[in-house]
C-alpha cells in the first residue's frame, strides 16, 4: 500500500491477494475489515503514510513445524503444526489452538487477523495470534492424543511465554488437551507460569471460562435488542453447533426467556419446536462431551424433535434470533436471505467468521441487528485475559466476580461498536463499529512505536 491517502480499496486488496495466493479465508477476513477501514481513514493520512492496515494484514511471523508422534499400533505419524503471531502492539499474542483436519495456514492467518481486532475490542492488553495442527482428535485414544499434544508442545514451547504469546483452546482443543500441553511445557521449562489459558481449576484455570463465549454472545445480543426496546424474552432462537459455545449460548438464551429450537453438527441439525430447555441442554452437553455422540441421537431421545441429515443447516427454521456457533462460512448469502425473509431480528456470531461475505452484505442491506464474531464472541478471550491476570496476581476470582466482569466487558464492546457504528437514522452498523473500534486502538499503538 503506497503512502498516499488516495489508494483505493481494490488496489489494496489486489496486493493482499498477490502476497497470499490461494489463501481465500484470510483474504476474505482482510476484505471484510478493509471495506470499513478505508472509509474511516479518509482525512487521516498518518494511517496511510505508516501503512498501518498493510502491516496488520502481514503477520509478525508464521511459524510452521513438523509434529511426529506414535499411534497405539506403533506407527509413526507426521502432522504439521503452526503458530501465527499476527500483532502484539497492545499486548502479548493471544489466541487459541485448533486441532482439525481442515487446519491450514490460510485459516490460521484469518483467525489471527480477526483475533487482533477482537482482543482490542475487549479493552484488555492482548495482541492477536492463532495456531494449531491438521491433527484430527476424533477416533484417537486418550494416549494417542496425549502423545500428539506432548510432541506439539515440544516444538511450540520455544515460541510462547506468559509475556510473549499465550495460546488457549479452540476446535479440537479442550481442557484435556490443554492439560497435556501445559504438563509438557512445565516438564521442558521447569516453570509453572500462565503460558496457556483454559487450564483446569486445579492448576491455574479460571471459573466461567467454559461458559464465557456462549454467555457473552447472548449478552451482546441482549444489548443489541435493547437498542430497539426489546429483549430475549419470548424470542425464538436458532443455534448452529452443539459444542461448548452453542450449548452455553442456549443456556443463557433460555435463562433470559428465549425459546431455543435447534442444534447441529457436521451431519445435520435437529429441530425441536417444543423448545430445548435446560434439562435437554444438559443432555446435549453430556452426550457430546462424555459420550462423544452425534446430535442426531437427540431426536431419538426426545420425540418432539426431528433430525435433518446430509449436512443440512438450521437457517431455514423461522426465528427471531440466529446464533451461528459452529465454524467459518457456515452461513452463506442464500441462507442469509432465508433468515431475513422469515423475519429474523438479530444475528450474533458465536463462531469466528461463520457468515460469508455475501451473507454479511445481505444482513447489512436488510439493516437487521447483526453482530460480527469479533464483537459477539469475544467473551471467551475476555475471560482468558482475566485468567492471565489471575495467574499473574496468583489469585482466583469468584464466579460472581468473573461473571460480572464478563458482562461488563461485553457491554463495553457493545458501546465501542455504537461509537463508530451508530448512524443518523438510529440504525447501528455493528460490523463497521467493531472494525473501526478494534482497528483504532491497535493502529494508534503502532503509530506510537514508529516503523517497527
Amino acid at each position: 500500500m503506497a503512502s498516499s491517502e488516495h489508494v483505493d480499496l481494490e488496489g489494496f486488496m489486489t496486493g493482499v491477494e498477490r502476497r497470499n495466493p490461494g489463501q481465500s479465508e484470510f483474504i476474505q477476513a482482510v476484505r471484510e475489515v478493509a471495506e470499513d477501514i478505508f472509509g474511516f481513514c479518509e482525512g487521516k493520512p498518518e494511517y496511510h503514510e505508516y501503512q498501518i492496515l498493510r502491516r496488520i494484514a502481514e503477520p509478525d511471523r508464521v511459524v510452521s513445524f513438523r509434529v511426529c508422534w506414535q499411534d497405539d499400533a506403533g506407527n509413526i505419524r507426521v502432522q504439521r503444526g503452526w503458530r501465527v503471531q499476527n500483532n502484539n502492539s497492545i499486548g502479548p499474542y493471544k489466541g487459541g489452538l485448533r486441532f482439525h483436519p481442515s487446519v491450514n495456514e490460510s485459516i490460521l492467518k484469518f483467525l489471527a487477523f480477526e483475533q487482533t481486532f477482537k482482543n482490542s475490542l475487549t479493552g484488555l492488553p492482548m495482541g492477536g495470534g492463532k495456531g494449531g495442527s491438521n491433527f484430527n482428535p476424533k477416533g484417537k485414544s486418550v494416549n494417542e492424543i496425549m502423545r500428539f499434544c506432548q510432541s506439539f508442545m515440544t516444538e511450540l514451547y520455544r515460541h510462547i511465554g506468559a509475556d510473549v504469546d499465550v495460546p488457549a483452546g479452540d476446535i479440537g482443543v479442550g481442557a484435556r488437551e490443554i492439560g497435556f500441553m501445559f504438563g509438557q511445557y512445565k516438564r521442558i521449562t521447569g516453570e509453572f507460569t500462565g503460558v496457556l489459558t483454559g487450564k483446569g481449576l486445579e492448576y491455574g484455570g479460571s471459573l466461567v471460562r467454559t461458559e464465557a463465549t456462549g454467555y457473552g454472545a447472548v449478552c451482546f445480543t441482549q444489548q443489541m435488542l435493547k437498542t430497539r426496546g426489546m429483549s430475549m424474552d419470548g424470542k425464538t432462537v436458532v443455534i448452529s453447533g452443539s459444542g461448548n459455545v452453542a450449548t452455553h449460548a442456549a443456556e443463557m438464551a433460555v435463562k433470559l426467556g428465549g425459546k431455543v429450537v435447534t442444534f447441529s453438527d457436521s451431519e445435520g441439525f435437529i429441530h425441536d419446536p417444543a423448545g430445548i430447555d435446560q434439562e435437554r441442554i444438559d443432555w446435549v452437553k453430556a452426550h457430546k462431551t462424555k459420550r462423544r455422540g452425534r446430535i442426531s441421537e437427540y431426536a431419538k431421545e426426545f420425540k418432539s424433535a426431528t433430525f435433518h441429515d446430509d449436512g443440512a443447516r438450521p437457517w431455514g427454521v423461522p426465528c427471531d434470533v440466529a446464533l451461528p456457533c459452529a465454524t467459518q462460512n457456515e452461513l452463506n448469502g442464500e441462507d442469509a436471505k432465508t433468515l431475513v425473509k422469515h423475519g429474523v431480528i438479530a444475528v450474533a456470531e458465536g463462531a469466528n467468521m461463520p457468515t460469508d461475505l455475501n451473507g454479511v452484505h445481505v444482513f447489512k442491506t436488510a439493516r437487521i441487528l447483526y453482530a460480527p464474531g469479533k464483537a459477539a464472541n469475544a467473551g471467551g478471550v475476555a475471560v482468558s485475559g482475566l485468567e492471565m491476570s489471575q495467574n499473574s496476581l496468583r489469585i482466583s476470582w469468584t464466579q460472581e466476580e468473573l461473571t460480572r466482569r464478563l458482562f461488563d466487558i461485553m457491554e463495553g464492546i457493545h458501546n465501542r461498536c455504537l461509537e463508530y457504528g451508530a448512524e443518523a437514522d438510529g440504525h447501528i452498523d455493528y460490523v463497521r463499529g467493531a472494525n473501526i473500534a478494534g482497528f483504532k486502538k491497535v493502529a494508534d499503538a503502532m503509530l506510537a512505536y514508529g516503523v517497527v
